[in-house]
């Protein structure tokens, strides 16, 4: 069997000093060895916000593209939240869970965030390979 391989992604967010960019993959490794813990995901804020589109429009492909990614994912691996508890990682995970009836999911929490990999850029000019 292969070695999973993630695609590449990226946690944005907007700041005073423009938009800031967190590398997914470096999240990952930065978690591995913060405790999981169980989540209600009725207290993810994100489930009601505009999450996903904040940088793009939503077409009937990317919304596909999303569900793809819903289907995919894995929920042998906790989401990643920031010190003050909103997702860093694990939309689509979330999302799976849901559909599945569950109400709660694995997670892991900074306990001081991270520095952004990116700061001021534009999603379209950050390495995507």
């Amino acid at each position: 069997m292969g070695e999973f391989v993630l695609r590449p992604q990226y946690h944005f967010r907007q700041s005073a000093n423009g938009l800031l960019a967190w590398n997914v993959r470096r999240l990952i490794n930065l978690s591995r060895r913060l405790p999981i813990v169980k989540l209600a995901i009725e207290h993810i804020e994100e489930m009601h916000e505009n999450h996903w589109y904040t940088h793009e429009v939503p077409t009937p492909n990317n919304i596909l593209e999303h569900l793809q990614l819903i289907q995919a994912a894995d929920l042998s691996y906790p989401i990643i939240l920031d010190q003050a508890g909103r997702l860093m990682d694990g939309m689509h995970r979330v999302c799976k869970a849901k559909l599945q009836g569950q109400e709660h999911i694995d997670c892991v929490q900074f306990t001081q965030d991270p520095e952004p990999d990116y700061t001021d850029c534009d999603p379209r000019d950050l390495p995507y390979d």
